[in-house]
């Protein structure tokens, strides 16, 4: 029997996922939770192999309830159920330890299944969520193939343009006359074919050749 412990912000959440559930022989409902702070009290108190947790509930979100249940609780298995479905959500609540994620349109089928893959030891994504993590990928990849090439002085410049410096006070900085960091400006606006400073430190912080 596996049992499952469910944390939701919405009580008529909870109360469906309880009759779908429950109509499992092999799956018992043994809590429920309107926060993430409630979540965790009754951890002490009640022992559970899965937790089905939102991400946005009151008091603790479901990445911050994550990232402690797997410090303090190492053996239960965290399953994200929410109705997030992009890179953001999906790589935090990873990163945070989770070890499946599905939507809050998944019909019964595809729930029981990933409570019972999860429970075997193995991650749970559904489609959805595959898709949205590789789409990303996909456009990350794009954007990387139409990079332009800067010199290391060129990103220099760059990123003192991002802090929002004046042409002056990074000449300052680099050593260099004010007319070498326009020069340096001009070329990277021609490289990324940007017309203002603004459209040049969008187009970089995009691609990541500048932290944001």
């Amino acid at each position: 029997m596996i049992s499952v412990i469910i944390a939701d912000d919405h009580q008529m959440f909870i109360d469906g996922i309880k009759v779908l559930l429950e109509k499992d022989h092999n799956i018992s409902i043994v809590g429920e939770s309107l926060n993430g702070q409630l979540l965790l009290d009754l951890l002490q108190r009640k022992k559970t192999d899965i937790v089905l947790v939102d991400i946005n509930m009151p008091k603790m979100d479901g990445l911050d309830v994550t990232k402690i249940i797997r410090k303090k609780y190492p053996h239960l298995k965290v399953i994200i159920l929410t109705m997030y479905n992009t890179k953001q959500y999906i790589t935090s609540m990873l990163a945070a330890g989770a070890s499946g994620y599905i939507l809050k349109n998944a019909g019964k089928d595809e729930l029981v299944k990933a409570i019972q893959t999860v429970y075997n030891g193995e991650t749970y994504y559904s489609q959805e969520v595959t898709a949205a993590v590789m789409d990303s990928f996909r456009k990350k990849e794009s954007l990387q193939n139409t990079t332009p090439v800067f010199t290391k002085r060129e990103k220099d410049v760059l990123r003192l343009l991002a802090e929002d410096l004046t042409a002056a006070a990074i000449a300052d900085k680099l050593n260099i006359s004010h007319h070498t960091v326009d020069a340096h400006r001009k070329n990277m606006l021609s490289k990324c074919n940007v017309r203002t400073t603004v459209g040049l430190v969008k187009f970089a912080l995009e691609r990541g050749l500048i932290d944001s």
